[in-house]
């Protein structure tokens, strides 16, 4: 059993006043750390877990009783966050894809249910519609980045700084071979805040550099912002990895995360639980929570 830790303000709807969570995507790999997570501290409470495909197990048979209690083991996955019934929730974890995670915030926006939202392949329209929807008319907040880990959040804000005093930038992101879109949503926000930086200092976009001829097309990367090449690996035995190259006339500047572990991800996703019930609105990215500014990011 992983020991309970005491944190928190007590914000939460429960008579111990912890924060009340659902994890949605329970049994996936990123969902599973996020249950034992949430088990773990002391201010929270797993009290929903809701997966398509270990609908109708027990969270324990689901993801193993490691790390969670008699009664967390024991909570029933259900298919959808319909299917939870009676439970009251302050705060759903949203770790699925694209598809389901949009239904899932509607349901959260109307049902006044904060949320924190992992997933990956949600796009600028969908963020403007995320706004609209946890806006005035609603009662709950969202807390949404493409990157929980605190190390790879810092390599996105030195990488802004950066871009505004070097020549020129490509990005080089590595993941494992089962994540489904690519480039992945922490590089491209990586190249579009590089981007805004720039324009919001005023400077001149970078020139787009590269051979006359691709002998195979796309051997460049995919260009990002207009002029930011970006590369994406897909191999076994990786996370979650991502290098920032900047060159300028005899010098270069590398900048490099690497995540071994989901575990990585659990202090930025604890953050956003805890922080959200207080963010009023669409929050995009860690950069807030964790007091980062300066250098305004992209949504």
């Amino acid at each position: 059993m992983t020991e309970r830790t005491s944190e928190g303000d007590g914000v939460g709807s429960g008579e111990d006043g912890r924060l009340r969570v659902c994890v949605v995507g329970a049994s996936g790999r990123m969902g599973a750390e996020v249950c034992r997570a949430v088990a773990a501290a002391g201010d929270l409470s797993l009290v929903a877990a809701v997966d398509r495909t270990g609908a109708g197990l027990s969270l324990g048979e689901a993801i193993g009783s490691a790390g969670l209690a008699a009664e967390e083991a024991t909570l029933g996955v259900v298919g959808s966050l319909t299917g939870i019934g009676g439970v009251h929730v302050d705060v759903v974890v949203d770790f699925t894809v694209a598809e389901a995670a949009r239904e899932n915030l509607d349901w959260c926006a109307t049902e006044g249910v904060h949320a924190v939202v992992g997933t990956t392949g949600l796009g600028p329209d969908d963020m403007v519609d995320l706004a609209a929807r946890f806006g005035e008319g609603s009662s709950a907040n969202c807390v949404i980045a493409p990157n929980f880990a605190v190390g790879a959040v810092l390599l996105m804000h030195f990488s802004k700084v950066a871009s505004l005093h070097m020549d020129g930038a490509e990005v080089i992101e590595l993941h494992h071979d089962k994540k489904r879109d690519a480039p992945s949503g922490t590089a491209v926000k990586t190249a579009m805040d590089m981007v805004a930086a720039r324009q919001s200092a005023g400077l001149d976009s970078w020139p787009v550099r590269g051979a006359d001829l691709d002998v195979v097309p796309g051997s460049r990367g995919a260009l990002v912002g207009g002029y930011v090449p970006v590369h994406a690996v897909r191999l076994p035995g990786l996370v979650a990895h991502q290098e920032v190259i900047f060159g300028a006339p005899g010098q270069g500047l590398t900048l490099r995360h690497d995540a071994y572990d989901r575990k990585a991800f659990m202090p930025g996703v604890l953050l956003a639980i805890r922080e959200v019930p207080r963010r009023r609105g669409l929050t995009v990215g860690l950069e807030a929570l964790l007091r980062l500014g300066g250098i305004e990011a992209t949504p």
